[in-house]
């Protein structure tokens, strides 16, 4: 079992998100100690990894918790979960391109700026 301290160390999130995202009904079954502390087992530690997954893909709370719901209802919603996720992989596939773009520019700016430092060419732009 681990702590909201240990989980958030674990997977990168504050603790603080990680209380409101169990206090959204976002991790089912958090366990709670004799003090009420949360409590995290690998279950548990999953679904807060998938949570975070998914907002990172642009999905909202509202939307997480909707996805949650579906997956307790169980095999009855395994088609209306996978057209979720196929929508999101879709949205991820973007920001991949986009972050991919994003790392193509700051590799050149990084040559550039290396020439420009070691004086074989003059800071002539302003990029």
């Amino acid at each position: 079992m681990y702590t909201v301290k240990e989980v958030a160390q674990k997977i990168k999130l504050t603790e603080h998100t990680i209380r409101f995202y169990t206090d959204k009904g976002l991790v089912p079954n958090v366990q709670r100690d004799k003090y009420n502390n949360r409590l995290f087992d690998e279950e548990s530690l999953n679904w807060l990894i998938r949570v975070k997954y998914l907002k990172d893909c642009g999905m909202s709370i509202k939307d997480i918790k909707y996805f949650v719901d579906l997956y307790l209802e169980g095999d009855s919603s395994i088609p209306r979960r996978y057209e979720i996720i196929l929508k999101y992989k879709e949205l991820a596939r973007e920001q991949l391109t986009e972050a991919t773009k994003r790392l193509a520019f700051m590799e050149e700016k990084v040559k550039r700026y290396h020439t420009i430092i070691n004086q074989v060419i003059a800071d002539d732009t302003n990029t």
